[in-house]
């Protein structure tokens, strides 16, 4: 029996790897926040865990090829780009205040994953010492 192959260490994985790649992106974001045509990456995940949530099969009609799948090649975490907006007289799509409070939010749901997963892990071990 495999104590960790449970649905909801499998959900708290999937949110942690989605908001580390968030992470990561805003970061890339406000490191090139000067550099001339850069264009902000967005990471996209939530939608994931939330068909995980609700075990929807949804089934979907591409009518471009250029149209995302929804059981296909983008299921999971994936990111995008904006090419079509400028904010900044150098043509760059950053902005500024908007991935700051990203990175905020994102923290926060990051440290509440941490939360639940420690909280999963000490009942785990509670029930190992045997109520203890």
């Amino acid at each position: 029996m495999d104590i960790f192959n449970n649905s909801t260490f499998q959900l708290l994985g999937q949110g942690l790897h989605g908001a580390s790649k968030q992470q990561k992106n805003i970061a890339d974001n406000i490191a090139n926040i000067d550099t001339p045509r850069y264009k902000a990456k967005k990471t996209h995940f939530k939608h994931t865990l939330n068909e995980s949530l609700q075990n929807l099969n949804l089934q979907s009609h591409k009518t471009d090829d250029r149209h995302l799948d929804f059981g296909g090649s983008q299921k999971g975490v994936y990111t995008t780009v904006n090419q079509h907006t400028t904010f900044n007289h150098n043509l760059n799509n950053v902005d500024i205040d908007y991935e700051m409070a990203e990175l905020s939010k994102n923290q926060i749901y990051y440290n509440g994953l941490i939360e639940r997963m420690n909280g999963k892990l000490n009942s785990l071990q509670t029930a190992i010492r045997g109520g203890r």
